[in-house]
Formats: structure tokens, C-alpha cells, sequence
């Protein structure tokens, strides 16, 4: 790990009324003293100084804070700085600092040191970054359990009955004296179910995690004059789409991003799907179909009085999207009807210019993704759900090998796999290339 003293500002860009910058390392507190004159400063306990650079210049006062080692976020000396929060004023001293022995911390870095320092586990630096960036008061919740390591103490009660699983399993391969017949007593069977099942419910809140944190890609596709506009507008709360009578007037990709119970929804906005030798229109249904293809989820808008157009553009849409795509039919225009609203498993009939049936729509749309507003307790990222569903196939091999091969060798080789697997979600077996990658996502000062 690198001895050097970092330093950053640790305050968002612009002006305020207190701007803080952080310094880490063995050189803090001696670079502290320089800057305020050589006062002496204890540990805990903030101090009120003056800050000065070069040759005794008064540049501001303010507070000065010591965390000594390692009773601090990063588990080294730190130095936390608190000025007024002038842009200038913060650039001179974190400029003074690096002239006295600092260097400028990268990205996340004072996450990555507190991480490489057992302060925190891998899981818990990435939710300092998601409650920064929480969309939600949800999200914020969440990220905070996370940070507290509600989501490690589940991965690492997962790998202590794995770990007691291997243990168990090993032992009677290596130990064929003792005569444990784990094949055959139903011990390792009910051990391993358990643990795909305490995992099944692990993965469940995950993805809870992931809604809340990444949100949802929505792609509303239809002919053209089919409503898409307006309901954009009508899910928006807002005109964001021009809507008129002329087919075609979408031309191009719009995207809106609106909360649907406090879950982040990415709406986009595409060209009415047709045969065009309009070029400007011919493009817009080209990036139309480039959307498609990466949603998470598809509106199908449907004119209620044209109602054969919906299996054509279904079996258009998929012919063309990966199966996994779910497409939600949304019959539109009830209004002219005089209908009222309907919502049956994937479809819903509504107005999406009077609003009347779209709780029904977000409704589908909320059981389609999966989400339960009253489950998950912990904010999780992609690479989180990736872990679980590998370290899950690792355990269902397992499990076939015993029940069909009697292999337990296999077994024990899986079980190794799936325990590395699930030691990635919290740090504790982590490539540099993937720690590289998280905390240079991270705010700098952070």
C-alpha cells in the first residue's frame, strides 16, 4: 500500500459557507502544524486556527481536526480542515499542502485506504458512494444499511455455513478412515439446500438494491400516432413530448427520468415503428430499435381502435428483442371508447391523455422488474447480483454432481468456487483490476 500523504477537498465545487479538505497519511499531522503556525493539536478534539502558506501569510481561519491512527476513516493519521468555503481560498491551501509534502488524492482513494485497512469491506466503500448519489430517500435508507454492513453480515453468515459445508465435506474425503458416509446420510444434501435457499432470499433483496440504485430502462414503442407522446407526458407529470395528430412527429430518441415509488425509471421516447423513406424519420426508428434492444423493460402502445396492429408489432418486437425483454401491451385511447380501464397480467387498456388507468400501468410495470417495496434492506450493484447468481449455479453443480455421480470431490470443488465467488461481493479475494475500477467511480475527497 502507498505511504504517501494525500490530500483533497472534500466539499462539492463552489461557494459555501464551510469548505473542508481531508488529509491522509504519515505527513498529516506535521503538514497541519505548518499550515496553522505550529499549533499543537489532540487527537479528537477540534481546534480553532489560523492557516498560513509560505512565509507566515494569514490566509483564513478556521477549525482543524485530528483523527490519530489508526482511530480514523482510513485507519491512518487524517487531518480534516474546515475554512470558509471560497473556491480560492480551499485551492491555496490544498495547493500549500501538496508544496509541504502532499499529494493529490485520486478518486475514491480515501475509501480505498480505509478499505485496504479493514475499516471498512468492499461492500460498505461502494455504499459511500451510492448514499452520495442516492436518487431517493429509499435509496438513501438503503445505502446507509449498507454502509452500516447489514448486506455483509448476510453474505458472511452465507459463507460461514459454506465454510462449515466444505469442512465437512473435505473431511471425509481426506479422512476415508473416520467413515463418514456424507453420500449417503443426508446431512450434505439438507446443508447445501439450506445455504441455496438462505441465498435465493439474499439475491431477492439484492435486486431490490439494484432497481433502487440503477433504476429501470422503460422504452415506449408503438406505430406512429399510437399515443406514445402523450403518455411520456402523462407519466412525466409533465409536457416534455410534443404531441399533435401528424404520425410521425417523434423523430428522434427522447428520454425523461421520473421516480415511480421512489424507483428511478429512465422513460425513453422513440419513433413510431413503420416503413419510411424519410430520411431524418428512417434514422429515428434506426435509434429507436438500438433502445429497444437495451431496455429493461418495453411499453407496446397500442391505438384501441386499431386493435390489430398488436400482434404484428409484437411478433415484430419479437422477432427482433432477446426473450428476456418483458413487453407490457398498453391499449390506449380508451377515452374514445368510452371504456373503461382494464389491466390483465402484461396488458393494460387506458387514456394516457386524461391519465385515467396509469396507477394499473405503473402497477405492471412495478411487478414486472420484480420490485417489492417491502423487501430489501440494503443497497446492492450489479456485480453483486452477478456474484450470487454465479456462487448459485456453482451450488446447484454441486448439488447434481452429489445426487447424480455420488461425486464428492466435484462437490467440494464447487463449494471451494462458490465460497471465492461470494469472498469477491465484500473484498475479501478482489482482483486489483476490479478495486481499480470501483473507487475511480468514487467522488474525489471521498
Amino acid at each position: 500500500m502507498s505511504t504517501d500523504t494525500i490530500v483533497a477537498i472534500a466539499t462539492p465545487p463552489g461557494r459555501g459557507g464551510v469548505g473542508i479538505i481531508r488529509l491522509s497519511g504519515p505527513k498529516a499531522y506535521s503538514i497541519a502544524l505548518q499550515l496553522n503556525g505550529n499549533k499543537t493539536l489532540q487527537p479528537r478534539l477540534a481546534s480553532y486556527c489560523s492557516f498560513y502558506k509560505g512565509d507566515k501569510e494569514l490566509v483564513d481561519q478556521g477549525l482543524m481536526l485530528y483523527f490519530k491512527a489508526p482511530n480514523s476513516f482510513t485507519g491512518e493519521d487524517v487531518i480534516e480542515i474546515q475554512a470558509h468555503g471560497s473556491p480560492v481560498v480551499l485551492d491555496i491551501l490544498t495547493k500549500e499542502s501538496v508544496v509541504l509534502g502532499a499529494r493529490l488524492a485520486r478518486p475514491g482513494e480515501f475509501s480505498e485506504r480505509a478499505f485496504l485497512n479493514d475499516k471498512i469491506d468492499l461492500t460498505q466503500a461502494e455504499a459511500i458512494a451510492d448514499l452520495i448519489q442516492a436518487s431517493s430517500q429509499t435509496a438513501a435508507r438503503m445505502a446507509f444499511r449498507t454502509l452500516q454492513g447489514d448486506f455483509s453480515k448476510k453474505i458472511n453468515q452465507l459463507n460461514e455455513e459454506l465454510i462449515y459445508l466444505r469442512l465437512y465435506v473435505e473431511a471425509a474425503i481426506d479422512f476415508p478412515e473416520e467413515e463418514i458416509d456424507f453420500l449417503n446420510d443426508g446431512k450434505v444434501a439438507r446443508l447445501l439446500q439450506s445455504i441455496l435457499d438462505n441465498l435465493e432470499i439474499i439475491r431477492s433483496e439484492a435486486n431490490q438494491g439494484v432497481i433502487l440504485r440503477e433504476g429501470l430502462s422503460l422504452v415506449i414503442a408503438g406505430r406512429p400516432n399510437a399515443g406514445k407522446s402523450t403518455l411520456i407526458n402523462c407519466l412525466a407529470g409533465k409536457d416534455v413530448a410534443i404531441v399533435t395528430e401528424v404520425a410521425g412527429t417523434t423523430r428522434d430518441v427522447m428520454r425523461e427520468h421520473i421516480l415511480l415509488d421512489e424507483i428511478p425509471v429512465h422513460i425513453i421516447d422513440t419513433a413510431g415503428l413503420r416503413d419510411s423513406d424519410d430520411l431524418v424519420e428512417k434514422e429515428g426508428i434506426k435509434r429507436a430499435w438500438q433502445e429497444l434492444k437495451q431496455a429493461d423493460c418495453v411499453l407496446l402502445v397500442v391505438d384501441v381502435n386499431n386493435p390489430e396492429e398488436h400482434q404484428l408489432v409484437t411478433d415484430e418486437l419479437r422477432s427482433v428483442l432477446p426473450r428476456n425483454i418483458p413487453i407490457i401491451s398498453v391499449f390506449n385511447k380508451i377515452d374514445t371508447l368510452g371504456s373503461s380501464p382494464q389491466v390483465n397480467d402484461l396488458a393494460v387498456s387506458l387514456s394516457a391523455k386524461s391519465g385515467e388507468g396509469i396507477d394499473g400501468l405503473k402497477k405492471i410495470i412495478k411487478q414486472v422488474v420484480g420490485y417489492q417495496p417491502n423487501e430489501g434492506h440494503f443497497l446492492a450493484r450489479r456485480r453483486h447480483l452477478n456474484a450470487l447468481d454465479e456462487a448459485k449455479e456453482l451450488l446447484l453443480t454441486g448439488q447434481r454432481q452429489l445426487a447424480e455421480h455420488r461425486a464428492g470431490e466435484l462437490l467440494a470443488e464447487d463449494l471451494r468456487l462458490a465460497h471465492q465467488v461470494l469472498c469477491e461481493i465484500t473484498g475479501e479475494f478482489t482482483s486489483d483490476d476490479l478495486l481499480g475500477k470501483i473507487f475511480s467511480s468514487f467522488c474525489i475527497g471521498k
